[in-house]
């Protein structure tokens, strides 16, 4: 539920500035909706600090490539290390995370 969320998230995020009718604003509205709700239905069965990291370290990186991919946005070689960063950050939160949920379950 959390990708779906992200796929979402990034689709608002990025479609957001060309919101510019009743239509697209609605739209956007929905997504929002869409993105949050997945988000929390998410958190029901994961842990939420882990599951929002991955929410928005995720949507973030995905917003940007999608920028760049779709939109044409320049992609500096700075921007990619940060979001690097900010993946591997994302990717060791949720190994942290994994390991003590199954320390916690044989303790």
């Amino acid at each position: 539920m959390v990708w779906l969320g992200v796929i979402v998230e990034v689709g608002w995020v990025s479609g957001l500035k060309y919101a510019d009718s009743f239509l697209t604003w609605s739209l956007t509205i929905v997504a929002i909706y869409l993105s949050m709700h997945a988000l929390l239905v998410a958190t029901r069965s994961l842990p939420v600090g882990t599951t929002y990291a991955v929410f928005t370290g995720m949507g973030t990186a995905g917003t940007v490539i999608t920028e760049a991919v779709v939109f044409g946005e320049p992609l500096q070689g700075i921007k990619i290390l940060l979001i690097s960063i900010l993946l591997i950050g994302v990717i060791g939160l949720k190994m942290v995370s994994n390991q003590k949920s199954v320390e916690g379950e044989k303790g």
